[in-house]
Formats: C-alpha cells, sequence, structure tokens
C-alpha cells in the first residue's frame, strides 16, 4: 500500500474484514475498544497508524471532525469514533451490526 489516494486506501482496507479499528499504539481508548470486541469474541483487523499521518487525516475528514483514533469499521460501513462504538453497544444496536458483518455469530 501506498501512492495512492489515503482516502481510498482507508475505504478499501475498511471494506476487506468484517470489523477494521484504526487506531495507535500509545492511546488508551484504541487499547480500550480492542479489548471491547476480543471480550466479545471478536477478531476485529488492527491497523495501528503510528506512522500513516495520512490515513489519520483521510479518517478525519470520513469522520467529518477532528476526533481522535480509534475509528471502527464494521462490514465495511464507518461506524465513527469512541463514542459512536460505545453509545452504539449501550443502546443495543452494535451486536446486530457484528452479526450482520458475520464478526459474531452467538
Amino acid at each position: 500500500m501506498g501512492g495512492g489516494d489515503p482516502l481510498e486506501e482507508v475505504q478499501g482496507m475498511a471494506s476487506r474484514n468484517a470489523v477494521v479499528i484504526f487506531s495507535n499504539n500509545t492511546c488508551c481508548m484504541c487499547h480500550a475498544i480492542k479489548k471491547l470486541f476480543c471480550g466479545m469474541g471478536v477478531n476485529p483487523t488492527v491497523y495501528e497508524l503510528d506512522e500513516n499521518s495520512s490515513w489519520e487525516q483521510a479518517l478525519m475528514s470520513l469522520l467529518g471532525s477532528s476526533s481522535s483514533l480509534p475509528v471502527v469499521f464494521i462490514g465495511g460501513k464507518l461506524v465513527g469514533a469512541m463514542d459512536s462504538v460505545m453509545a452504539a453497544h449501550i443502546n443495543g444496536t452494535l451486536v446486530p451490526l457484528l452479526k450482520e458483518a458475520g464478526a459474531l455469530w452467538l
């Protein structure tokens, strides 16, 4: 990868797996969101952005804000940052999204 349009690269990466997390190794919220999914029995694909600021800028443009990592995609669709994922978890819409994407079978 590399050399192409960062936005297209990010969207392509997000569509290749059921659950994709764009993360940063030093981010405690990123760690928490990975633990949430793993605790649910989901094995997310994680891209660490420590080395690629162009991908992070592309993600921020998708979110339409300067919100921070992590950024989560489920079934190739943007769910959002930590607040959106936690809201979906609390209101009960996260599990159906995961089942629909084939990331959760129970």
